[in-house]
């Protein structure tokens, strides 16, 4: 006897299997298994995938959008301003309260694992507390990772060294940054060197918000990458946005990326954020705002895609869909070859489960049991067409679930509420 028994559907290499889940562990993935089970899922030959995965985020921030006031500008340097009158006014409960809505949407959009930033230039550190409980409130079924990230500077802001370091003493996972909003270059060369050394001491990963400015100068992923190296942190790091290499001299690049491959850097690029936000002071020809993804990714660099705002001080859009992020990416990107179109869907799956160092993940026999079956035949018509997530079973339970043309959608995940997305 099996708990779920998922029949018949299309895994993302084109072989249709059935999936046998006992516990929270897949137990078997072949044709045709003859087992009784206590739920039956008939995927009826559509796509069965590894949840989706978003590795750069900010839930403290996430569904405030309007408070205080919009963004009227549009730029990045506008959204942190407002963010600084808006994290004075967030109480620990309104912040844990719209994080738990944004979670609700991820699960029935598919998505199990997040990264998640939250700012430690508060004394009171409230949206760490904040986000820690969430953390541990949504452990049943999604994956929660935080980002100690010091949004005013590491030491731009005069407490936020002081603060990133309680964080982390706090049980937050990852050392984050961000260099290019320091007062100098140096400055931000110097934060890169003394973040990286804060991960190797406590043996954590690293996360920079890393060059996301028009300013083709602004190299600090140079310095983060000779700082991996130098404190042994290969594998373990990621540069987030890199928005500046989008206006870099081709040669200063071509030096750049070997440099970026050989410390095993992996890069984030955000592209429904990065477009919106960068090129603001552009007339014509507008830049796209965009890493240089293709690049990277000829060079074996790991690159995943991210959501990073969902209707906040610098995104007023969003619906916690990573197809939505893949088929934007897709476009800026001009990733449109078949194999490109897959590798985007592949981005937000595989590629993301990677750069998080979730061990657990993936369609394979002894893994967790988490999986998303979509009305979709393939993963390159999953990116096109953005398709209903029909079932989405997380460690071995089923958490959403929608028929076919049913525009009602069930999440069982949390029975003291009927969660719907909007």
């Amino acid at each position: 006897m099996i708990d779920i028994l998922v029949r018949g559907g299309t895994l993302p290499d084109g072989q249709v299997a059935d999936i046998a889940i006992a516990g929270d562990r897949i137990v078997d993935i072949a044709p045709g298994i003859a087992a009784e089970a206590g739920l039956v899922i008939d995927a009826m030959g559509d796509l069965v995938s590894p949840p989706f995965v978003d590795p750069h985020f900010h839930m403290d921030a996430t569904l405030s959008y309007g408070t205080p006031r919009i963004n009227a500008s549009g730029t990045l340097l506008e959204g942190i301003a407002l963010w600084g009158e808006l994290k004075e006014q967030a109480t620990i409960d309104e912040m844990v309260a719209r994080a738990l809505r944004y979670c609700d949407w991820a699960v029935s959009m598919g998505l199990l694992a997040i990264r998640s930033h939250v700012d430690t230039c508060d004394d009171s550190l409230k949206g760490v507390e904040a986000m820690l409980q969430v953390r541990e409130t949504v452990k049943p079924y999604l994956d929660l990772q935080l980002v100690a990230f010091p949004q005013d500077g590491f030491y731009r802001d005069p407490t936020a060294e002081a603060n990133t370091l309680r964080a982390l003493d706090m049980g937050v996972d990852v050392v984050g940054g961000i260099p290019h909003f320091e007062r100098t270059m140096a400055d931000g060369a110097a934060s890169v060197r003394a973040l990286c050394e804060i991960a190797a001491e406590r043996g954590l990963p690293v996360d920079l918000h890393c060059d996301e400015t028009d300013d083709p100068l602004s190299r600090h992923i140079e310095t983060l990458a000779a700082e991996t190296i130098r404190c042994g942190l290969q594998g373990r790091v990621a540069g987030s946005h890199l928005t500046s290499m989008h206006s870099m001299d081709n040669y200063y690049v071509s030096k750049l990326l070997p440099m970026v491959a050989e410390a095993g850097i992996a890069a984030i690029p955000n592209p429904l954020i990065n477009i919106v936000l960068q090129g603001r002071h552009d007339t014509y020809p507008k830049r796209r705002g965009l890493t240089r993804v293709k690049e990277m990714q000829s060079l074996g660099i790991p690159v995943g895609w991210g959501q990073d705002c969902v209707r906040d001080p610098w995104y007023s859009l969003g619906t916690g869909d990573m197809l939505d992020v893949a088929f934007m990416g897709l476009h800026v990107a001009q990733m449109t070859a078949p194999e490109e179109m897959a590798r985007c869907f592949e981005m937000v799956t595989e590629t993301n489960a990677a750069i998080m160092g979730l061990e657990d993940y993936g369609l394979a026999t002894g893994k967790m049991a988490s999986l998303v079956v979509l009305d979709a035949g393939n993963p390159i018509e999953a990116v096109r067409l953005r398709p209903d997530r029909l079932a989405v079973i997380s460690k071995g339970k089923l958490v959403a679930q929608k028929a076919r043309n049913d525009s009602r959608l069930t999440l069982p995940a949390r029975p003291d509420s009927v969660r719907r997305r909007h």
